[in-house]
């Protein structure tokens, strides 16, 4: 099976400076398990159509599912999408708590876990964590009890790199699939890539083929790719 991680900006082609479903559709759509973060769900205008629909037109993937993590100022559904090959069998929307007392200097957002489950029997956790430590050690307090070391994926926009502790529970749980890279490899931001802040996790029993991060210049990120076998 063939994986994909990517951070669309909602749909946003970072060369033309506009939406663009039919380049995000061209990078997404021969993969079977497909995690989109800051994707945007049916808003309350004309200039917020349901994202989700757009991009299954564009691919024929009819499985799909929509987190919602937030609604910014009431005008459209914001969160991570899973878009798969492989028929899912169930899926939930699990809400990341905000911080009681914010003690970082960056946005907050409302963040959540998108948790589903395939007919094949393979579980995928879709994350997309916070910009504030306080924000990500939340993230992965909720994240932890959903993983397995059988049958299980996670994946999406951790916004950290690789050496923050916070990924060290994660890490003695799952594999790395960048453990496979043969040299350093950045994700954001893609004109000018500083550092590696996107993932694919897989359980110990799940045998990883090849793993990378093309230079592929559509959103702000530029996307994660894994191939594994069970």
């Amino acid at each position: 099976m063939k994986l994909i991680s990517f951070n669309t900006q909602h749909c946003h082609n970072w060369p033309e400076g506009k939406i663009n479903y039919d380049k995000v559709a061209d990078v997404i759509r021969d993969f079977d398990i497909i995690c989109l973060n800051e994707m945007r769900g049916e808003g309350k205008t004309a200039e917020h159509p349901d994202q989700i629909v757009e991009i299954a037109k564009r691919t024929g993937i009819e499985n799909h599912y929509f987190a919602v993590a937030c609604v910014p100022q009431g005008l459209y559904p914001y969160g991570d999408a899973i878009f798969s090959k492989i028929p899912i069998i169930s899926a939930e929307t699990i809400a990341i708590p905000d911080p009681i007392e914010k003690t970082g200097d960056r946005w907050y957002e409302t963040r959540c876990i998108l948790h589903a489950e395939l007919e094949n029997g393979l579980r995928v956790i879709i994350t997309h964590m916070g910009l504030n430590p306080d924000e990500q050690e939340l993230a992965v307090q909720t994240v932890l009890p959903l993983l397995r070391k059988e049958k299980c994926i996670l994946m999406g926009d951790f916004n950290v790199g690789p050496d923050n502790t916070v990924l060290s529970p994660i890490r003695e749980i799952m594999y790395d699939t960048a453990e496979l890279f043969d040299e350093e490899k950045l994700s954001y931001p893609s004109y000018d890539p500083e550092i590696k802040i996107d993932y694919i996790f897989a359980s110990p029993d799940i045998k990883v083929k090849s793993a990378d991060i093309p230079k592929m210049v559509v959103s702000d990120h530029f996307p994660h790719f894994a191939e594994i076998e069970l």
